[in-house]
Parts: C-alpha cells; sequence; structure tokens
C-alpha cells in the first residue's frame, strides 16, 4: 500500500524543513519510513512512503511537517513521534476577523512581552506552542492540548492574564490530585493482594 500526501510550506520555512546539509529532512524520512520531495520555488512538498511501515509513522511525517511549517522548531516538532502526543490549530481569524490590527492585538496577549506568556501557558500546561502568521500551534497530549487551547482561546476573547494563569494552576493541582488518588489506590489494591 502506499502513501502520499501534499503540503504547502512557507517559502521562508522550507530551509529549516530542510536543515543543514538536509539533516532535519533525512531525520523525518528515517524515523518516518517515508520520502520527503521539496519544489523550493513553489513551497510544494510530497510525502510519500512505499514501505511496510505503520500508516501511522506515515501521519507523524505529516504532523512533523505541517509544524515544522507553522513556525515549530524540528526540535519541538520532533515532540509528534512520541505517542500520545498530537498537533491543534488555532486560526485567529476566527476571533480578528480581517482586521490586521485586532489580529496583531491578539498575538502580542497570547505572545505577551518577552515571551512571557507562552512561556507561561507553556510551563503550566505542558504543551509547546508557537504563534506563526494568522494561526497558534500547540503540540502535546490530548489533556494538555485541550487545557492550552482553552487559554488561548481565553486570551483571544479578551480575559486578563491573572485569571487564565489561574485556571491553568487550577486544572494543574487537580490533575496532581487525581494522580495522587490513582497512585494510593492503586497502592491499596497491591496491598489487598497480599
Amino acid at each position: 500500500m502506499s502513501f502520499h500526501h501534499n503540503i504547502k510550506i512557507p517559502k521562508e520555512r522550507i530551509a529549516v524543513l530542510i536543515g543543514k546539509g538536509g539533516r532535519i529532512k533525512q531525520d523525518i524520512e528515517k524515523r518516518c519510513g517515508v520520502s520527503i520531495e521539496i519544489d523550493s520555488e513553489s513551497g510544494d512538498a510530497a510525502i510519500t512512503g512505499d514501505k511496510p511501515v505503520e500508516q501511522m509513522e506515515m501521519f507523524k511525517a505529516v504532523e512533523i511537517i505541517s509544524a515544522i511549517s507553522w513556525g515549530f522548531s524540528p526540535q519541538r516538532a520532533l515532540r509528534l513521534l512520541e505517542e500520545e502526543e498530537m498537533l491543534q490549530q488555532i486560526d485567529l481569524r476566527d476571533y480578528a476577523g480581517r482586521s490586521s490590527s485586532a489580529m496583531e492585538r491578539i498575538k502580542g496577549r497570547i505572545i505577551g512581552e518577552s515571551g512571557k506568556s507562552r512561556r507561561t501557558i507553556e510551563e503550566l500546561s505542558g504543551v509547546s506552542i508557537s504563534v506563526y502568521g494568522h494561526t497558534v500551534g500547540i503540540i502535546g497530549k490530548y489533556h494538555e492540548v485541550k487545557l492550552a487551547t482553552d487559554a488561548v482561546d481565553m486570551l483571544c476573547r479578551g480575559s486578563m492574564h491573572k485569571g487564565v494563569y489561574n485556571m491553568l494552576q487550577e486544572a494543574r493541582r487537580r490533575d496532581k490530585l487525581d494522580r495522587m488518588r490513582l497512585w494510593e489506590d492503586k497502592r491499596d489494591v497491591e496491598r489487598e493482594e497480599f
């Protein structure tokens, strides 16, 4: 069974995808069992695969290349190779419409002064975030991505940063308590077995 998928890469991201001496492109090809052909003039990238590799690995290649084209560094994009990691994209035009000033204001709220807001969301939710063009890309596990998406949505709708951070900290606290309860329940079951 052969696999074929086309992606449009912004011209300024082509060199990042290829990497110095072609290393990034080759690494993705090797890890995912695909072949990547890039037209540097048009930005068209074709991902193909014929090897009897799991189809999931080929889809991971598409996600990794999409993440790089959305502004993620190759190192952050390769996080998608991990089993439970996923890629989410938020289109900021849904909030800003066609207004370039509204778009810049929203992007500024998400990034924050010197990147502080973006880093805080990443630290509290466990995701990687890229704000590029009119999109916000998020990489993480499902529940992490859901939490970060909610935080970005709140900021886009005008919520105060403090309120967003409080929501993230509360969710993190609940998650920690749930993990502790799960661990205690498991320990109780193990004691009963003896």
